[in-house]
């Protein structure tokens, strides 16, 4: 944990001062929300009754500050609203490893590149969800490009001409879409594109270049045009911060016109139209190619005809670039995230309810107002707004909700707590008419990247909670796709890499993942990934990673249980002294800080009000709070006794 802990005065339960007060709120029975079991097999508790299959410490928070919450996690807290709960890893029947991630230091899979690009191809127009118009018949049929003749050199100028015009607005889209993810005043002036043409002299004085057809100096005109921008930018911005380093020159060297030209090429090679084209960067220039088939003066790329030697055929419906190009400016899409402090919204509310019906197959009825204000809506973590220093970040610390709106129109909400270290992502619900977007993918992304940019402002706030990692169900894998993760110890609180987890995880369900060294020497793992020639783990693994093969249906909301476990039996026959020894770490609890009414005071300034069997029955209790949040926690957070 950082040192200093910021004091808060956004809210005031003790003489205006912020502070943790939480209380105890009973053990309960439930089916397990991951395993699906069907008897009643999981026990929440709360340090009072005693243990089952699956069992969770619990914990009402009236009022909890960034601090201490930051410290609960990494103690493999989590909330649910306002109930803090902490599964009891031994006994639990799927046990659940709190899972992070570093940053800056994330490695996106093959799987997260196509994400993004899916989204990239969506807002561009040129994917709608739809099937592909194409209907076959059989497999035994080629495709080949058409080579359009025209009856006079006129009308092969005039054609080559439009296309020309149309591809020098498709590189003006990408350009616009590349300057909004750089964070570029949305009011820049962007210069246009403009396409010069290889006769055959000159591609003979270049050499080697046989197959080059077209060539744009765009990326000169856009660094430039950056260069002023950032310039501008650095009069005005009152943090003194950039999105990206600047050299010597004053120039970031991610905005020169090689890098942008490379970036450019990049995008324009993923757009569905630009198949029988290839863009290349080449020192600053972006130059066109042709990919297969030589294109020849006054030929328009990009028409295709289906040979039907074949009786079986596909039969596809046909469209020229230019009459495409239409349709594409029309349904380009305007993608927006806007990061709001957590509050009821009925728009958000309904998404919620058609999340809930459609994809987890919830009953209307059981899909109510109040339960979804408990769970996503209310919130114990006390607000810190932005302090003006590098402390907190721009938006401050607390509870938001982030919203993606696509054309204006709600897609998805992500919920997130935002503390002095990490943003801690707890629950995302999204359109189910766009389930081919992975927006859950998309999310995680998102956030992650948001926390990359945030630690240029706030350094402290470097990781990305993504809740829990259970490796016993197969639908909790897909966390640890995200390279390189971190498991939490749950005996000794340390971070253990994923990769030295795995092989014990592969084995048994519950591990001491700090004694991975020792339990690795101990039996060899089936499981050991491959190293590459420096001797790091290949994050890229491929097929071996479990993480990868998950589908998307199972890539959205972090949390699974209900804050008021809905539907479970509260089991209060247990008693306290079914609990053994090993359970109650000895310790003394006279330092725990207990809250009665409206007072504050160690337990051994308190004791002597108890007797002799309430004050044994005190101390147990404590015991085991202590145990559960750590010394340092109990002695600072406020265990209310009413």
């Amino acid at each position: 944990m950082s040192s200093g802990k910021i004091k808060n005065e956004a809210s005031s339960s003790n003489n205006g001062i912020a502070e943790t007060v939480v209380s105890d709120v009973g053990r309960r029975k439930s089916s397990c929300g991951y395993c699906k079991s069907s008897a009643r097999s999981s026990v929440t508790h709360d340090v009072r009754n005693c243990s089952c299959l699956w069992i969770e410490q619990r914990l009402w928070a009236h009022s909890i500050i960034v601090d201490d919450y930051q410290d609960l996690l990494d103690r493999g807290w989590r909330r649910s609203g306002c109930f803090l709960y902490k599964p009891e890893m031994d006994k639990t029947c799927c046990p659940a490893y709190t899972i992070r991630l570093k940053a800056a230091d994330f490695v996106a899979s093959k799987e997260q590149l196509r994400v993004s690009k899916r989204m990239q191809r969506y807002l561009n127009g040129t994917l709608d969800g739809k099937k592909p118009d194409i209907l076959m018949d059989g497999s035994d049929t080629s495709i080949s490009t058409v080579k359009k003749s025209s009856t006079g050199s006129s009308a092969g100028n005039s054609e080559e001409e439009k296309f020309l015009q149309h591809l020098s607005t498709q590189i003006d889209f990408v350009v616009h879409a590349w300057a909004v993810s750089e964070g570029f005043p949305s009011d820049i002036q962007l210069p246009k594109a403009a396409m010069k043409k290889f006769t055959h002299a000159r591609k003979k004085q270049i050499g080697g270049s046989e197959n080059i057809l077209y060539s744009s100096n765009i990326s000169f005109q856009l660094a430039a045009t950056f260069k002023r921008s950032k310039l501008a930018e650095q009069d005005t911005n009152m943090l003194g911060v950039s999105k990206t380093g600047a050299d010597q020159n004053g120039m970031s060297s991610e905005l020169s016109p090689k890098f942008i030209a490379e970036r450019l090429a990049c995008s324009l090679n993923q757009l569905e139209e630009f198949s029988v084209l290839s863009a290349r960067a080449v020192n600053g220039h972006l130059n066109f190619y042709s990919a297969e088939t030589t294109i020849h003066t006054g030929q328009v790329p990009g028409t295709t005809i289906v040979s039907s030697n074949s009786p079986r055929t596909f039969r596809i419906k046909q469209c020229s670039i230019v009459e495409s190009s239409k349709s594409l400016q029309q349904k380009r899409r305007r993608l927006e995230m806007r990061l709001k402090r957590s509050s009821f919204d009925p728009e958000e509310y309904d998404l919620y309810r058609r999340y809930q019906i459609k994809v987890h197959n919830d009953k209307p009825e059981d899909v109510k107002e109040s339960s979804y204000r408990r769970f996503l809506i209310d919130t114990p973590i006390v607000f810190i707004p932005p302090s003006g220093n590098s402390s907190v970040p721009p938006c401050g610390f607390g509870s938001f909700h982030q919203q993606y709106r696509i054309d204006g129109r709600l897609v998805a909400v992500g919920v997130v707590d935002i503390l002095p270290e990490c943003l801690s992502s707890k629950y995302l619900f999204w359109d189910p008419d766009l389930a081919f977007l992975s927006l859950g993918k998309y999310s995680a992304l998102q956030e992650i990247s948001w926390v990359k940019e945030t630690q240029a402002v706030c350094p402290s706030l470097q990781y990305y909670y993504l809740g829990y990692y259970i490796h016993s169900c197969n639908k909790m894998r897909y966390k640890a796709a995200y390279h390189p993760s971190e498991l939490l110890c749950p005996l000794r609180y340390e971070w253990v890499s994923f990769y030295n987890a795995r092989p014990l995880l592969d084995r048994k369900p519950y591990v001491v993942l700090s004694d991975y060294a020792t339990l690795q020497n101990e039996e060899s793992s089936p499981c050991q990934l491959p190293q590459n020639s420096s001797g790091q783990q290949n994050m890229n693994s491929g097929e071996d990673d479990p993480a990868e093969s998950v589908s998307d249906d199972e890539d959205g909301d972090e949390e699974m249980l209900d804050p008021d476990f809905e539907g479970s039996d509260a089991d209060d026959s247990d008693t306290e002294s079914s609990l053994s020894a090993d359970e109650i770490n000895d310790g003394d609890v006279g330092n725990v800080l207990i809250g009665l009414k409206n007072s504050r005071m160690r337990f051994k300034d308190l004791q002597r009000a108890f007797g002799s069997s309430e004050k044994h029955y005190m101390e147990t209790q404590l015991q085991r709070y202590m145990k559960a949040v750590g010394v340092g926690l109990s002695e600072r957070m406020v265990y209310s006794l009413g």
